[in-house]
């Protein structure tokens, strides 16, 4: 936020429920903590209301993926101008350590006692058949790499991913630090981010080898773009006559 050169009340993080959504109560912002997997339609609702604010979420592969998945589909489509921070550890973390929407086949859980029977979802993946308009990974291992990625994606207008591979060090004995130290490659300055198919291709690359930076960027239209009750100053700043409201709810 300081290279970005926000102000904390020009910032607004708002969170959903698990340990990523701890992240605003460390930092001086305007926050919002909600319910479990319903960070986003509070961030999109916020920037709706005031275009000027910069407003990212922030919530786990759990809360976001699992929960809240409708909400991460939709308002893609919609490309609303907000960030999403996902901390990716491939586990529910603070529920105590049941498999997430993203842990591998054969993850073995106090749940999934004889190991994860279903495919993963992949975010990376879903996301860009869905036209995201800015799709990144970064790694918590990485973090100068990291703060790059975050920065980008909040400069980014419309709807910004950045998922973050994070360790969960209780309950993920698999995914560890080493784990993806030992696979996670940054992509080179050749890799052109604004060609679909490839990044498709990236987004499938999974296993020994795990790529991390921008995979996708397209520039399209934003919600506040494409909506003319959006154009001119901030909605919150608007006056609205009492007789609108007498015509919708007659008394």
């Amino acid at each position: 936020m300081v290279e970005l050169g926000k102000s904390p009340h020009e910032l607004l993080l708002v969170s959903g429920i698990g340990q990523a959504s701890k992240l605003p109560h460390y930092l001086k912002c305007n926050t919002f903590n909600g319910l479990h997997g319903r960070m986003i339609p509070a961030a999109v609702g916020a920037k709706i209301a005031n275009k000027e604010l910069t407003v990212i979420a922030v919530g786990g592969d759990g809360d976001c993926y699992g929960e809240g998945t409708n909400h991460f589909i939709h308002n893609i489509r919609r490309n609303v101008d907000i960030t999403l921070l996902l901390h990716n550890n491939q586990v529910y973390g603070l529920t105590k350590g049941q498999a997430s929407p993203t842990s591998d086949l054969g993850f073995k859980t106090k749940v999934q006692v004889r190991g994860v029977e279903i495919p993963p979802l992949n975010p990376l993946a879903l996301a860009i058949a869905l036209d995201c308009s800015f799709v990144a990974r970064g790694f918590a291992g990485e973090r100068e790499h990291l703060s790059h990625l975050i920065v980008e994606a909040a400069r980014h207008r419309g709807f910004a991913l950045v998922d973050i591979l994070q360790p969960c060090v209780i309950w993920n004995k698999v995914n560890t630090f080493k784990w993806y130290r030992d696979r996670v490659y940054q992509l080179g300055e050749g890799y052109d981010s604004g060609q679909r198919i490839p990044a498709f291709e990236k987004a499938l690359e999974w296993g020994e080898r795990i790529p991390l930076g921008i995979i996708y960027k397209n520039e399209r239209p934003t919600f506040d773009e494409i909506n003319p009750i959006m154009q001119g100053e901030p909605l919150w700043r608007r006056k609205t006559a009492k007789t609108a409201f007498k015509e919708l709810y007659p008394i």
